[in-house]
């Protein structure tokens, strides 16, 4: 999209997901064809190695939360700071054996 169209859109800046959501609820994407772009999308073929991870609604909140205000969705926020301190773990644990 040009920055010209971006300057005369009628699709209003969202100031987070539940701003969206309630927007695109009464409105209908067809009515906005002009102002959409295609996208490339992949999904993936091994769906069986999910894990699921129960969190009480409380953190789970606190988690949506967060991941909104970074622009993730939650799944995309967990599985980062699961990376993240299996890879601070591991590093951590090399350096005790060193």
């Amino acid at each position: 999209m040009t920055e010209e169209k971006k300057m005369t859109s009628r699709i209003p800046d969202f100031a987070n997901r539940q701003e969206e959501a309630e927007f695109w609820d009464t409105h209908d994407f067809g009515d906005y064809w002009d102002e959409t772009e295609p996208v490339d999308v992949t999904f993936s073929k091994n769906l069986s190695a999910n894990l699921t991870v129960r969190l009480s609604p409380q953190v789970l909140k606190q988690l949506r939360q967060q991941a909104d205000h970074i622009g993730v969705g939650p799944s995309t926020l967990a599985r980062m700071w699961i990376v993240k301190h299996l890879k601070d773990t591991h590093e951590s644990r090399q350096r005790e054996e060193a």
